[in-house]
C-alpha cells in the first residue's frame, strides 16, 4: 500500500478539487467548467477504484468487482445528469439505481443478506425513516415517475442498511468498512438533494452540499477497496 498511497491521495485530491470546481461552475453558470469538472471528478473515483482493485482486490474479488461496477455506473449517471431533459434524468436515475444495486451486491459477497437486519438493528430505522419521509414529500410531484422513484428509494435504503451491517461486523478491515458506510450514507444524502432539485425546488443550495456529499461518498467507497489486501 505504501507505494500506491500517493496515487490514492492524489486521485482523492483531484476528485475533491474538481468537485469544488463543479460547485463553482454551478454558482456562476459556467457550462464548460461544469462539464469538465464533472468528467474529471467522476474519472478520479473510477480510476481510484480500478487501481485499488488491481492492487488489493484479489482476496475479495467479487466484492471488488461489484464496487468497481458501481463506481463506473455512478460516472455514467454523472454524465447523464449533465443534461437537464427528462430522458437524461431518467438515464441518470437508471445508472445510479444500478450503481446502488452493485454496492448492495458487493456487500452480499462479504456479509449474507439474511444477517443484515440483525446486524443493523435499530440503526436500520434511520434510513427507513428518512427514505419514507422523502418519498412522502416527493409523492405529489412525481407524476409518471412514481414507480421508478419507489424502486430507487427501496434500493438506496437497502444499500445503507447493508453498509451498516458490514460496518458492525468485521467483514472488512478497519477502517475501511467505516469508509464504505460513510460513503454509502453520503451517497444517500446526495440523492435527496437531486430529488429536491428535480421535483421540489431548483436552488444552488442543493448543489452546494449535494455535490460534495456525492463525490466524497464515491471516493470513500473507493477507499474501502484499499484495505482488502
Amino acid at each position: 500500500m505504501d507505494d500506491s498511497l500517493g496515487v490514492y491521495v492524489g486521485l482523492t485530491a483531484l476528485g475533491l478539487a474538481s468537485c469544488a470546481a463543479r460547485v463553482f461552475a454551478e454558482y456562476g453558470g459556467r457550462e464548460r467548467i461544469r462539464i469538465a469538472a464533472t468528467l474529471i471528478a467522476s474519472g478520479a473515483f473510477v480510476v481510484f477504484g480500478l487501481v485499488a482493485f488491481e492492487i488489493h482486490g484479489s482476496p475479495y474479488s467479487e466484492f471488488s468487482v461489484a464496487i468497481v461496477v458501481g463506481l463506473v455506473l455512478g460516472a455514467i449517471g454523472d454524465v447523464a445528469l449533465l443534461g437537464r431533459s427528462k430522458p437524461r434524468f431518467l438515464a441518470g436515475l437508471v445508472a445510479f439505481l444500478l450503481g446502488h444495486v452493485a454496492y448492495v451486491v458487493a456487500v452480499s459477497f462479504v456479509e449474507p443478506p439474511r444477517s443484515w437486519p440483525g446486524l443493523a438493528g435499530p440503526l436500520a430505522a434511520l434510513p427507513l425513516i428518512v427514505g419514507g419521509a422523502a418519498l412522502a414529500r416527493l409523492w405529489p410531484k412525481l407524476g409518471s415517475l412514481k414507480i421508478p422513484v419507489i424502486l430507487y428509494v427501496i434500493t438506496i435504503v437497502t444499500m445503507v442498511i447493508a453498509a451498516i451491517a458490514v460496518a458492525r461486523r468485521a467483514s472488512l478491515s478497519e477502517p475501511h468498512r467505516w469508509f464504505f458506510l460513510a460513503g454509502a450514507a453520503l451517497f444517500f444524502l446526495s440523492d435527496l438533494t437531486v430529488a429536491r432539485d428535480r421535483f421540489l425546488a431548483r436552488a444552488f443550495a442543493n448543489k452546494a452540499w449535494g455535490l460534495p456529499a456525492y463525490f466524497t461518498g464515491q471516493l470513500l467507497i473507493a477507499w474501502s477497496l484499499v484495505g482488502l489486501g
